[in-house]
């Protein structure tokens, strides 16, 4: 009898496999040098190096070719003067901000609204079209005096010269925008008696935007280059001013140090437009070529 209960017992609980928990895999660190930013700013580090290095080794004439220490030196004398010194950065940095953002809000916003207005009547578009092309062809730097002399030395001539660097690439990129809807969804708004502003509000307006934050980009960086070939010409106060002051005095260091408080303010200027564009169109799907695998 103690035999047969052994053996049934033993039969019907059979040893427990106690199963160990699997240790969770180790999450690889991220390594920094992969980071984009990070690899862009070590290739400044090393592009700014080599180009001291070159200067030093080859005995380049500093009024020619100055080194990086010289521009880091303009621009901490630059920036280390009180906010309205006049020969220092900040007085004539916030004139040429004044300038650029006035400029690129109005020509922008004026290029918009004729696209949009031009969109919607295409016998207009066919009838503005050869005076567009004619007038985006001048150059504008020839046109710069003449507006310096109608205006005068003041931020007016300035703002003028950036709103006709600033006004065609928002006009032309918004009306290709606004011909590039999928003509279905046209059809399909029809159909549900969709009206002639709905259409726009609801197609061609959205698929418009990408073409119009392209011509927004360009012209943020034509704003710029308006604001220093207005300042060449002729004005009272601007980075342009501050440049044609210091290559007067063979200034060649502090000329670079007013070029790179210009391109800071090109990249501010684009950065808050892309900014602004990834929260606008949000709906779209990122660009696959920037996406990464974590492997």
């Amino acid at each position: 009898m103690t035999t047969a209960t052994l053996t049934s017992d033993s039969t019907a609980q059979p040893d427990a496999v106690v199963a160990r928990p699997e240790k969770a895999p180790r999450q690889r660190r991220a390594n920094p040098l992969v980071s984009t930013r990070v690899q862009s700013i070590l290739l400044l580090i090393t592009l700014l190096g080599s180009w001291e290095a070159a200067v030093r080794w080859f005995k380049l004439p500093r009024h020619l070719v100055p080194p990086v220490s010289d521009i880091a030196v303009a621009l901490w004398r630059g920036f280390a003067t009180g906010p309205m010194a006049k020969d220092g950065f900040w007085y004539h940095g916030g004139v040429t901000l004044a300038e650029i953002l006035l400029g690129f809000f109005i020509g922008s916003g004026i290029g918009l609204a004729i696209g949009i207005v031009v969109s919607q009547m295409p016998k207009l578009e066919a009838l503005l079209e050869p005076y567009v092309a004619a007038l985006q062809s001048v150059p504008k730097v020839a046109v710069a005096p003449i507006i310096v002399v109608w205006l005068g030395f003041g931020i007016s001539s300035k703002v003028v010269i950036i709103c006709l660097l600033t006004f065609f690439p928002v006009l032309v990129t918004g009306i290709a925008g606004f011909k590039a809807v999928d003509p279905d969804r046209i059809d399909l708004l029809r159909s549900l008696s969709a009206t002639r502003w709905q259409i726009f509000r609801k197609a061609k307006f959205p698929s418009a935007l990408p073409y119009i934050f392209a011509g927004l980009n360009m012209a943020a960086a034509f704003s710029v280059v308006g604001a220093v070939v207005g300042e060449f010409v002729g004005a009272q106060a601007g980075l342009g001013v501050l440049i044609l002051q210091m290559e007067a005095q063979a200034d060649t260091g502090g000329s670079f140090a007013v070029c790179v408080v210009l391109s800071v303010i090109g990249i501010l200027l684009t950065g808050l437009l892309r900014r602004v564009q990834r929260r606008v169109l949000h709906w779209m799907p990122a660009d696959t070529s920037q996406r990464t695998v974590n492997v």
